[in-house]
């Protein structure tokens, strides 16, 4: 049996991070920064699939693998699981620094933040799931 109430959990702590994004974004703030909101914000809906359908909850930050384990409930084209990585990569680099590390394009965060509101609102109607009722 389906557990939308431990899903919206999910889904509102996703909405926060996905606001957060988006403010920054429009007010020009660090890509980097933009880039660890958005990858929590696709972690948490990603999640809120798992926690929808009585999934064990993986203790994992790999976007890619958490969609495979999902994949089922949403499909994507191989082009969308692109944006899975890179917000797999800006939580990584956010969180372990090294000599290579630089700020992620302008122009890929957007592409990212735009996949990403795409997601959210395909995740809601996946789980029957009115985006007014996250109200935190």
């Amino acid at each position: 049996m389906a557990n939308k109430t431990y899903a919206k959990e999910w889904l509102i702590f996703s909405i926060k991070n996905l606001n957060t994004a988006k403010l920054l974004f429009n007010v020009k703030h660090y890509e980097d920064i933009i880039g660890v909101e958005l990858q929590q914000a696709l972690e948490k809906m990603l999640k809120a699939i798992f926690a929808y359908e009585n999934i064990k909850i993986q203790k994992d930050h790999d976007l890619v693998k958490l969609y495979y384990t999902v994949e089922q409930y949403i499909k994507m084209k191989d082009d969308k699981i692109v944006y899975l990585r890179l917000a797999t990569d800006y939580y990584k680099e956010d969180r372990y620094p090294n000599p290579n590390y630089c700020l992620p394009p302008r122009d890929e965060i957007k592409e990212v933040l735009e996949f990403t509101e795409q997601l959210f609102d395909r995740i809601c109607d996946i789980l029957d799931i009115e985006p007014k009722e996250l109200k935190c």
